[in-house]
């Protein structure tokens, strides 16, 4: 059993959903059959669609902890040439921060929470206990991977796991566009600038809340009803830049709280994009 294949069952065993990553520590790409969204999938393996393949060939989505998947034969010959193992933070409840230089380094332990700490090759992970919409380049020299991402494994780290503080949302929360008249509306003098409405907090933050409690009050059906919910929300809110990273994980995360795994909210979230056109 090879070094990254033996790490990789250790960290599964305790709910760490894993990858092989090969030369250039990146994602074995598409198989034949997946090439070009033959799939169903999407061959940057950034937002996968329904694909069931079962090789491991569609990046941070494929990452599991089915010791039964990680051994089996699409597996194994990506284990053998595998130079390190990689795994996807948002699926174990986890939160990287992912500090490339000492510049970035000195910034963190000034504006964040001590938490456990991994020596990569040029920088630091920060890791947080918690969950999130991951986003890059956040500041220089700075990542958030999380949901939708992978990371590589370097060890156990030192220190102990705080929970994820506002300071890092706060880094991956979007600002919304410019705001702008609807199109074809005349607004009197002094009647009030004619922003969109749901860029007023009152508004979108009442609409996540009650998509919240949608997913929570959810008795049977659970995915069926979250991809309503996430559709409902994006036909309102996505045409028009309001939604943030943090809205998004909100509804994400009161989805997995009902038992939805994290591919499965990225697949009702993706397909509700689809549908929508957006």
């Amino acid at each position: 059993m090879t070094y990254p294949l033996h790490t990789a069952l250790s960290l599964a065993a305790a709910g760490v959903p894993v990858l092989p990553l090969r030369r250039g520590k990146v994602p074995f790409g598409n198989c034949p059959a997946c090439a070009e969204s033959a799939c169903g999938g999407r061959p940057n393996m950034k937002t996968p669609g329904p694909c069931r393949c079962p090789s491991v060939c569609h990046g941070w989505a494929a990452a599991t902890t089915d010791p039964a998947v990680i051994v089996s034969p699409p597996w194994a010959a990506a284990w053998r040439r595998a130079v390190c193992v990689g795994y996807h933070p948002g699926g174990a409840g986890l939160t990287v921060v992912d500090l490339d230089d000492a510049e970035a380094i000195a910034w963190a332990r000034t504006a964040l929470p001590a938490t456990r700490t991994v020596p990569t090759t040029r920088g630091q992970h920060w890791i947080y206990r918690g969950a999130m919409a991951s986003r890059n380049a956040v500041r220089p020299g700075v990542d958030i991977k999380s949901i939708m991402a992978y990371a590589r494994y370097l060890g156990p780290g030192t220190g102990a796991t705080v929970d994820l503080p506002d300071a890092v949302r706060a880094l991956a929360a979007k600002e919304p566009p410019p705001a702008r008249p609807a199109p074809h509306t005349v607004v009197p003098a002094g009647a009030g600038g004619g922003e969109c409405p749901h860029r007023t907090p009152a508004y979108l933050d009442r609409g996540i809340a009650m998509a919240e409690q949608r997913i929570t009050e959810a008795s049977n059906a659970v995915h069926a009803t979250v991809y309503r919910t996430f559709l409902a929300v994006l036909s309102r809110h996505g045409r028009c830049g309001c939604l943030t990273d943090a809205h998004v994980a909100r509804l994400f995360t009161a989805a997995q709280a009902k038992g939805e795994s994290p591919r499965h909210c990225t697949d009702a979230w993706t397909n509700a994009l689809t549908r929508l056109g957006l």
